[in-house]
């Protein structure tokens, strides 16, 4: 059994491909899986650290503006789209797959044509709320696509084909409970506990606003305990906080370059502040954990946002604009809902029922249907 994954762009796209891969393998001893992803993508990094081999293919975006510059780039996609087509066809005449799968980015689109086209069996899974150009395009010539929330069915052209099958988790993210967590952390008191973080687009921006939130729990005597990734603005935002005077730890609030733990820090906190990219969504509704949710401006149609109103929709999630974290809103909105158990429990509540148990199992079954078919 050949099985090709074809992904990229963000790790949203990777995961869920990675996840599937693994329980194809369990599964069926000797089953081969090969990845295809877009030249310099990240995925040409993630994928190979999860032990799985890579091919690419030359492609690119379109931009939308009619400026010059964005005319060549898209007459440089246009060349590259007929680069990448003989690309896919190299790939599948050399593995022979018996299933395509894609899970989302430009490089998909030119290896799940062509597969459509030799009518091999194949799918996409799309982990964001509002599917992207790419997904949509190939949406009308795969067998299926499978999405991870109910109300994602209505931005697709033929419904019948949409399966809600849920998006795969990672299995450490299951491996914790709350009280399993806090103490693995060493956390003895009973105050509640923040977890936040941000993604790389846009990070600068929230981690600002973060050095005045930080300053104002600590003032405040620390009312909750907080434990925050900075990501590559750590260096800057310990230096702000030493020239604030403020030092951090023994009172519960915590700067940490990399949360290399998520899994443990996520099961142990009560509330998590973040942006809200397609697996940042997946991870807090597969174990119900309330969210103040603050999806990044600076992404292709806006699609963080509208992950975000799939959940604040059904009163599983805060959502907060960038443009509105001015000031103590963004303090204020977190203490307010660490305060409140019961809000956080009506969260919970919404989250298990949005939640599609066993992602990775539904969608094991969905495509091995295609593959009988």
């Amino acid at each position: 059994m050949n099985i090709l994954f074809t992904c990229g762009g963000t790790a949203g796209h990777v995961n869920p491909a990675v996840a599937l891969a693994r329980i194809f393998q369990e599964r069926n001893p000797g089953c081969r899986v090969l990845f295809v992803g877009a030249d310099g993508g990240m995925e040409t990094r993630l994928v190979p650290k999860e032990g799985y081999p890579i091919q690419t293919v030359t492609i690119t975006n379109f931009h939308r503006s009619l400026a010059p510059a964005d005319i060549a780039h898209n007459l440089g996609t246009l060349v590259n789209m007929q680069k990448s087509k003989k690309q896919a066809q190299r790939i599948l005449d050399e593995f022979q797959p018996d299933l395509v799968v894609g899970t989302g980015g430009y490089a998909s689109f030119p290896v799940v044509k062509e597969a459509a086209r030799r009518h091999i069996p194949t799918a996409v899974h799309e982990s964001n709320a509002v599917p992207g150009l790419t997904t949509k395009a190939l949406s009308k010539v795969v067998d299926c696509v499978m999405v991870g929330f109910e109300e994602s069915r209505a931005h697709y052209d033929n419904p019948d084909k949409v399966v809600v099958t849920g998006t795969p988790v990672r299995g450490d993210f299951f491996r914790y409970t709350r009280q399993e967590a806090r103490k693995q952390l060493g956390i003895e008191d009973n105050r509640p506990l923040l977890l936040s973080y941000w993604g790389s687009l846009g990070a600068e921006v929230m981690n600002r606003q973060m050095v005045d939130f930080i300053a104002k729990e600590c003032y405040e005597g620390a009312p909750f305990r907080h434990i925050h990734g900075a990501g590559r603005d750590f260096s800057w935002m310990q230096e702000e906080l030493l020239r604030r005077g403020l030092k951090l730890g023994d009172n519960g609030v915590e700067v940490r370059e990399y949360i290399y733990d998520m899994p443990l820090v996520m099961a142990a906190a009560d509330v998590v502040l973040c942006r809200a990219g397609a697996s940042t969504i997946s991870e807090l509704t597969a174990i119900a954990k309330p969210a103040i949710l603050v999806p990044s401006p600076n992404v292709t149609a806006n699609h963080q946002e509208k992950n975000a109103r799939v959940l604040s929709d059904q009163g599983a999630a805060v959502l907060l604009l960038e443009k509105d974290c001015q000031g103590d809103e963004l303090y204020e909105q977190a203490e307010a809902l660490l305060r409140d158990r019961s809000r956080r429990d009506d969260m919970i509540r919404a989250l298990t029922n949005m939640a599609v148990p066993d992602a990775g199992e539904k969608i094991y079954i969905t495509l091995r249907s295609l593959m009988r078919g």
